[in-house]
């Protein structure tokens, strides 16, 4: 005989049946990501004449920032440079952000098919500020890129 209780429990079996796969998948699904890096985005160059998307890297550390819209200038130069497909090009590569705030990198730079490197560092949120040197302090260049909104 199983008495009051044992009823009780046997109604209730076929719920808990039914909700035993959602609990799992609730249990097993990863935690919120941390809020989006604040390089996250697409960014355009002073003139427009490249955008770029910074997201994580794929399979290394840190952000890059991969070409996805070229003007045929842009495009022309990167090839006289050695860089053939402009498009698709990562020009930020592996930077990760250091505890002053500005993340360390390098920049690949197709107009003359060289990495050097870099820091990225934001002015606001809207802007970000890209500087790189050729060689131990020498031949440096900054550059700002404007975070494109809407699409």
């Amino acid at each position: 005989m199983t008495g009051w209780r044992g009823l009780k429990t046997a109604r209730f079996l076929p719920y808990l049946a039914a909700m035993l796969p959602l609990a799992l998948l609730l249990a097993l699904a990863p935690a919120p990501a941390a809020a989006a890096d604040p390089l996250a985005g697409t960014w355009r160059n002073a003139g427009d004449s490249v955008r770029i998307r910074v997201a994580p890297c794929r399979g290394a550390p840190g952000m890059c920032g991969t070409v996805v819209a070229a003007s045929e200038k842009a495009r022309d130069d990167a090839a006289a440079g050695g860089t053939e497909r402009l498009i698709g090009t990562a020009l930020f590569r592996g930077f990760e952000r250091g505890e002053d705030g500005q993340y360390a990198g390098t920049v690949f730079v197709p107009d003359i098919g060289s990495e050097v490197d870099g820091t990225l560092h934001l002015e606001g949120r809207d802007t970000l500020v890209a500087e790189g040197c050729l060689f131990a302090g020498f031949g440096c260049r900054a550059q700002r890129w404007s975070r494109v909104t809407g699409r």
